[in-house]
């Protein structure tokens, strides 16, 4: 196994003084795509946010790259934003700015020196990777949903982080616009060789690209943790069983549900 680049340690997070991550630790490794899985209500998107430092754990220990940013000052924390990449759900692009100005983003506020040309040309190679390069003085609104995706991405990347994390990143995408968003995704971590992170449900993503899960229920912290292919064929905990086995059941169900309406299945 590589090394941790990432270490969360017996974290307690929520909101106010409702608990919804409990005593949750693992760790995340070079190059690993490591996915949080969980119900709705889980506190999957809650671990992300505590991840990417929107919100402060109540105990415990997050470290990225030797750094705790459950306690460190404001300069490390500034440090750790360089390292990161982030695709929101939504892509959270600036309607009024063209792709190209949104990915540059990132970059011309962290750095406010730095030189135009080199700042467009970092902006062609980052839309390039993701397969923009033609789309860079379009506005978010004259994009589809994947190509949204991609500009997001494409900001997220600007940085070259050690990092990315990614929220839903299949939401509201069809069946072929996210495949072909996973696939870029894998080609990301195997070129870059980038750690990645992310929150999603959808089983198809989940065996295409992770190599590790973790699987969380509210106010009880981790209930499972493996591989795919591991949790789908020895978990015994019922709820784990029905995650990784629902596509079939409800194949099945469908089928029931045919027969009992009169209808003749293939």
């Amino acid at each position: 196994m590589n090394k941790p680049v990432i270490q969360v340690e017996e974290l307690v997070g929520g909101y106010g003084n409702t608990v919804i991550l409990n005593n949750i630790s693992f760790n995340v490794y070079e190059k690993e795509i490591f996915v949080i899985l969980g119900g709705s209500g889980s506190g999957k998107s809650t671990l992300l946010r505590h991840l990417i430092g929107l919100e402060k754990p109540m105990k415990g220990k997050i470290i990225i790259d030797d750094t705790d940013i459950a306690s460190c000052d404001e300069n490390q924390m500034h440090r750790i934003f360089d390292k990161i990449g982030v695709l929101f759900q939504s892509s959270a692009l600036l309607g009024s700015m063209t792709v190209a100005e949104n990915v540059a983003l990132p970059l011309v506020e962290r750095f406010r020196d730095i030189p135009v040309s080199v700042v467009d040309n970092l902006v062609n190679f980052k839309l390039g990777q993701v397969g923009l390069e033609q789309y860079r003085d379009y506005l978010p609104s004259e994009l589809s949903g994947g190509m949204k995706k991609r500009a997001g991405i494409a900001r997220a990347l600007i940085k070259n982080p050690k990092v990315l994390f990614f929220d839903e990143p299949s939401a509201g995408l069809d069946p072929i616009t996210s495949a072909g968003l996973d696939q870029l995704i894998l080609k990301l971590n195997r070129m870059l060789g980038v750690t990645v992170v992310m929150v999603t449900h959808e089983l198809e993503s989940i065996y295409t690209l992770a190599h590790r899960v973790i699987m969380v229920e509210k106010g009880k912290g981790i209930i499972a943790e493996g591989s795919p292919k591991f949790l789908k064929e020895n978990s015994t905990d019922p709820f784990v069983k029905h995650f990784f086995n629902r596509q079939a059941e409800e194949i099945l169900q469908q089928h029931r549900e045919n027969l009992s309406n009169g209808f003749e299945t293939n």
